[in-house]
């Protein structure tokens, strides 16, 4: 048996021994680096903000996003080598599942073969699973990406939300929300079916546990509806009621949209929300997706004497479509202006044509956002940004 055979059926044994799937993750590193022949590996995982890559170790420091080659490595979700100061390489591989970035992995080795290489990135993607798996219960992973301690409200809200990104080769859906550790009643909603995504933004009445409240019963009332196959219409409806029967003196704005994967069909629902916008060939068309709003969510629909209405529109191959609330817009500019709408689209706009990922896109953008406000934000700021790119035929 050659070297390299003998050290991937010890990493292949290890995976297939069932005790081995309790160890704790630094164990596992440990124990898999051994087995492939690799001096030492490193988990980096961003912070909530995406600001910081933090180690899940106290020997290594805290990096930046913005200005290190492990951000760099986490920005564009590409492998970097760099000479190690110790000796020997440092290889920076991007850890995702999926779609969804979680961190860096630091595999350190004397050098770099095909073979380390291979092991590497085995190593990068069970680590990725591994860590998706245990961070809903694994306090150590939650900790360690929080740099302030977070509001009720936000911590009830972020319990209830989705991964950042989620996507397939040919769709992808990513989304942020801010004030990250203060929100009030904004989120978002992203999920896939074998032929559809299903994304929504919303925004509840106020800025307290209430409005929190609001939209978890909002998000709940949607899955549970399009879990059951509702059509659009009725998923909305199934809102109204959820709402007007437990928060009847609560209500709920928001654009709840079905993407078909295959036609790139796009069917919305605007309930008293900012129009969703769409860009196309690296410009921003103007009303594209304006309708006439439907009512809040809520008792003040089921008060009003028309059913919900669901538009239509079809998408091309490479068109962004985005999801916001107006704590986006409201936002201020370092020269005290509105945000505004088309400084929004622009931003995206230039990002697109500069060919970068939608996920780094929006974590650039609402980086602008949050460093240009002398205090807090006015309003939570939400964004959701999908890509439709079907296979070509």
């Amino acid at each position: 048996m050659t070297t390299s055979e003998h050290g991937d059926g010890v990493l292949e044994e290890f995976l297939a021994h069932p005790e081995n799937s309790a160890l704790d993750i630094s164990t596992v590193v440990a124990r898999c680096c051994k087995a492939l022949g690799l001096q030492q590996a490193v988990i980096y995982l961003a912070d909530l903000q995406q600001r910081r890559l933090v180690p899940l170790t106290d020997v290594s420091s805290t990096l930046p996003i913005d200005d290190s080659l492990a951000g760099w490595t986490y920005r564009t979700q590409s492998l970097r080598v760099e000479e190690s100061e110790g000796g020997g390489l440092t290889t920076w591989l991007p850890l995702l599942d999926g779609a969804e970035r979680l961190g860096v992995l630091a595999v350190h080795s004397a050098t770099l073969s095909p073979v380390s290489l291979r092991r590497s990135r085995a190593l990068a993607a069970l680590l990725a699973m591994m860590i998706t798996s245990r961070r809903a219960y694994k306090e150590t992973f939650v900790r360690r990406t929080r740099t302030e301690p977070m509001q009720l409200p936000a911590e009830m809200l972020r319990a209830f939300l989705p991964p950042r990104t989620i996507g397939t080769a040919h769709v992808v859906s990513t989304a942020l929300l801010e004030p990250a550790y203060e929100l009030g009643g904004d989120a978002f909603d992203h999920a896939l079916t074998d032929t559809t995504l299903h994304a929504a933004v919303l925004d509840a009445m106020g800025h307290n546990l209430a409005s929190g409240l609001t939209t978890a019963v909002s998000l709940s009332a949607c899955r549970n509806a399009r879990r059951t196959g509702a059509d659009l219409p009725e998923l909305v409806e199934s809102v109204d009621e959820a709402l007007s029967r437990w928060l009847p003196d609560q209500f709920c704005t928001g654009v709840l949209t079905q993407l078909d994967l295959a036609s790139g069909v796009l069917r919305w629902t605007n309930c008293g929300h900012p129009a969703p916008l769409l860009i196309r060939d690296r410009r921003l068309l103007v009303d594209a997706l304006e309708r006439e709003p439907d009512p809040p969510m809520g008792l003040p629909s089921l008060l009003a004497d028309s059913s919900r209405q669901a538009h239509e529109v079809a998408l091309q191959p490479g068109d962004r479509v985005l999801l916001y609330t107006d704590g986006v817009t409201e936002s201020r500019t370092h020269d005290g202006g509105l945000f505004g709408l088309e400084h929004f689209a622009d931003y995206i706009i230039q990002a697109t044509a500069a060919g970068e990922l939608a996920p780094e896109t929006l974590r650039r953008l609402i980086h602008s956002i949050l460093d240009a406000q002398p205090g807090r934000l006015r309003d939570d700021a939400t964004l959701l940004l999908f890509e439709w790119r079907p296979p070509t035929r």
